[in-house]
C-alpha cells in the first residue's frame, strides 16, 4: 500500500513540468526556465514534448531567423553608403532607402516571432491561449466568434 502511494507520488512529480517565462524584447524575446536563459533553439528542443506547442514554435523560428537575415542585409545596405559617405566618396542613398525597407521588414518579423512563440510557450504551459475574436460572414447574416 506504501509502495503504491511513492510510486504515484513520484510519478506526479516527474510529470510536473517546469514552466517556460517569456519576456518581450526589443530585439524579439527572452525565455527562462527556472533560472536558465534559453535560446529560441533550446526552447524548441523543450518543446518537443508538446506537438502543437512544437509546431507553433518551429513557425515563430522560421520568422525569427527570416527576421536576422533581413535585418543583417538591412544593416548593411545602410552601411555601405554611409562609409562611403564619411569616407570622402560620392554614396548611393539608394541603398540606404532599401536596407530601412529591409530593417522594417525584419522588425514586423520578429512581431510576428513574439506572437507564435508567445502561443506556443502558452501551450506548452498548459495556460488558455489569449481569446482571438473573429468575425465571420455566412449567408445574410454576421457572425462573431470567439475563439479560444
Amino acid at each position: 500500500m506504501i509502495s503504491l502511494l511513492l510510486i504515484s507520488i513520484s510519478n506526479a512529480y516527474s510529470q510536473a513540468r517546469t514552466e517556460i517565462k517569456m519576456y518581450k524584447t526589443f530585439g524579439g524575446a527572452r525565455f527562462e526556465m527556472d533560472t536558465l536563459v534559453l535560446s529560441p533553439k533550446q526552447v524548441l528542443q523543450v518543446l518537443k514534448t508538446e506537438p502543437l506547442a512544437y509546431e507553433k514554435f518551429k513557425r515563430a523560428k522560421a520568422n525569427y531567423n527570416a527576421a536576422g537575415i533581413l535585418g543583417f542585409a538591412g544593416g548593411l545596405l545602410i552601411g555601405l553608403p554611409i562609409g562611403t559617405a564619411i569616407g570622402g566618396g560620392n554614396p548611393e542613398w539608394g541603398l540606404a532607402a532599401a536596407g530601412g525597407v529591409l530593417v522594417m521588414g525584419s522588425f514586423s518579423l520578429t512581431a510576428v516571432f513574439r506572437s507564435h512563440a508567445f502561443e506556443a510557450v502558452e501551450l506548452y504551459n498548459g495556460k488558455t491561449a489569449r481569446i482571438k475574436p473573429q468575425v465571420q460572414f455566412c449567408g445574410i447574416g454576421v457572425r462573431i466568434a470567439l475563439r479560444f
